[in-house]
């Protein structure tokens, strides 16, 4: 199945940041919470997710991701489906849907002692705001009433990432990630397909083009079926 990476932004202002006292060893947890995810209402983005599909996938991701201590996140968005590790800098610890707003899921994160990790404190303690954008791949499909709303459907969250402005350069962002396709291996792991593939037919030689181009397909094909 093929899938668009897609980014869902929210406001800094609607996070809290929870800042515990130093233990013994003068360790100090940092903690940030707030609404990570949103269905069944058009966003700002002009995507709608099912209700049924969010309450699964938050589901399978809080069973196999979070109960695991494997949801981490990263510092601002990267280009890529996978989850970097030396890069994250937070753990999503609990994702729970909202009593009072239905559709709406608070999301709660302790921010790591990595690298990156140690710059969001360093922003949290200084006064700075910090939001959370969900990560996921989906298929969009145009709602029939025209309303230009796109329906998400086939959803599966990859990460929650940390982001310091999320409406900052919302369109260049959404025009690197977005049209980037991906696809759904068998034993359910997402693959970028494309990306060697077209560096590879960026620049055509002036020469034995033919061969240059099916080499190139052969290639691609073959690593599709590697990673399947």
């Amino acid at each position: 199945m093929h899938a668009n990476l897609l980014i869902e932004t929210t406001d800094p202002a609607d996070f809290e940041y929870i800042i515990e006292e130093r233990n013994s060893k003068g360790d100090q947890n940092v903690y940030i919470k707030g609404p990570y995810a949103m269905a069944g209402e058009s966003n700002k983005n002009g995507r709608c997710y099912c209700m049924k599909e969010m309450a699964k996938e938050v589901k399978r991701y809080t069973e196999q991701m979070i109960n695991t201590k494997r949801a981490l996140g990263e510092l601002n968005h990267p280009t890529s489906a996978d989850v970097d590790l030396e890069r994250a800098c937070h753990m999503v610890v609990s994702l729970d849907p909202c009593p009072h707003n239905e559709g709406v899921y608070i999301g709660k994160s302790k921010v790591l002692s990595t690298p990156t990790g140690c710059i969001v404190k360093s922003l949290i303690n200084d006064g700075c705001s910090v939001g959370m954008s969900t990560r996921s791949l989906g298929k969009l499909v145009q709602s029939e009433d025209n309303s230009g709303v796109n329906m998400v459907q086939d959803m599966r969250l990859v990460a929650i990432d940390c982001v310091a402005d999320p409406s900052f350069g919302e369109a260049f962002v959404n025009g690197i990630l977005e049209n980037k396709q991906f696809i759904l291996s068998t034993n359910g792991q997402y693959v970028e397909a494309y990306d060697k593939f077209e560096a590879g037919m960026a620049s055509l030689p002036k020469q034995d083009v033919e061969d240059y181009i099916k080499n190139n397909i052969l290639t691609f094909i073959d690593s599709i079926k590697r990673k399947i």
